[in-house]
């Protein structure tokens, strides 16, 4: 008589099981065709937004070439122009973060007596562009005799800037337990060194922020330079590509070349702190 088949358990499985394995295989072959259209969408974005800065590059290099880039940094009037921007980028990024900070620790961790409203007020200037406010400008800049001077762009940037930044610097904040300032405090620390020296080192993501939105809004900024920077030596680098289109105005190879030198700052400065800009934009933009 021959011995029983053995019967292999670890085969046998129930509805259930058999059911939940199709579940997650759907889920699995859900999750993958999400990721792949996810990651072509992005593609197509950043294909978009890269067409322009490629068309820009290609058009510099017409005609002579690299000789385009060479003619623009060899133009006398190019390091004034640098020498501009560069000073009112650092003015503007230097008051914009100290005040940032500032009012930010206030909106955040003071008891101040209608800070709400004040808050909401300074965050109405999120709502209102430069441009509306050129007239009303022009005649302060005109009454206190701003004209051609660093504090004619420093001081308007600033205010167009600081409401955002504010804004992402107290959300910030409120994330940051107050036990800390209540240690610092109990330590013998006032408000001030509780936030240079408690707030301040945790705050590094969002003061990375605030110091790249500062350098890109008065960088990049053209309108206001345009209006209040009368003379050739007191004109910033975006007015470059405006002062050789007047010297070559058939030559847009050196045009299309004064542009991509502007725009070398700003993309060095994102890539080198791309982290930490991330960081303290997904962190300061969700109360």
């Amino acid at each position: 008589m021959s011995p029983p088949e053995a019967v292999n358990v670890g085969t046998v499985t129930s509805p259930s099981e058999t059911i939940g394995r199709i579940f997650m295989l759907t889920q699995s072959n859900s999750k993958t065709k999400t990721t792949v259209l996810a990651q072509l969408l992005l593609t197509i974005l950043a294909a978009i937004f890269a067409a322009p800065l490629v068309i820009m590059i290609a058009v510099s290099l017409q005609g002579e070439g690299l000789g385009n880039y060479a003619a623009v940094l060899t133009h006398p009037a190019i390091p004034r122009f640098f020498l501009n921007s560069l000073i009112i980028s650092a003015c503007t990024i230097a008051l914009v973060f100290c005040i940032t900070l500032l009012a930010a620790y206030a909106f955040s961790k003071l008891e101040l007596p209608a800070k709400g409203t004040l808050l909401n007020l300074i965050l109405t200037g999120l709502m209102i562009p430069s441009v509306a406010l050129i007239v009303p400008l022009f005649l302060i800049v005109k009454s206190l005799g701003l004209f051609n001077h660093y504090f004619s762009l420093i001081g308007p940037i600033c205010a167009f800037t600081l409401p955002f930044t504010l804004l992402l610097s107290k959300n910030f904040m409120d994330d940051l337990p107050n036990q800390l300032l209540d240690a610092a405090r109990i330590d013998g620390c006032g408000s001030f060194k509780a936030l240079l020296f408690i707030l301040v080192p945790l705050c590094k993501p969002m003061s990375v922020v605030v110091v790249i939105w500062g350098f890109l809004n008065s960088w990049n900024e053209y309108f206001l330079a345009l209006v209040f920077m009368r003379k050739e030596t007191m004109q910033t680098i975006t007015q470059a590509p405006q002062f050789f289109t007047d010297a070559y105005s058939s030559d847009t190879g050196k045009i299309f070349a004064a542009l991509v030198l502007i725009s070398i700052p700003v993309v060095v400065l994102y890539l080198c702190l791309q982290k930490y800009f991330e960081d303290g934009m997904t962190t300061g933009s969700v109360k």
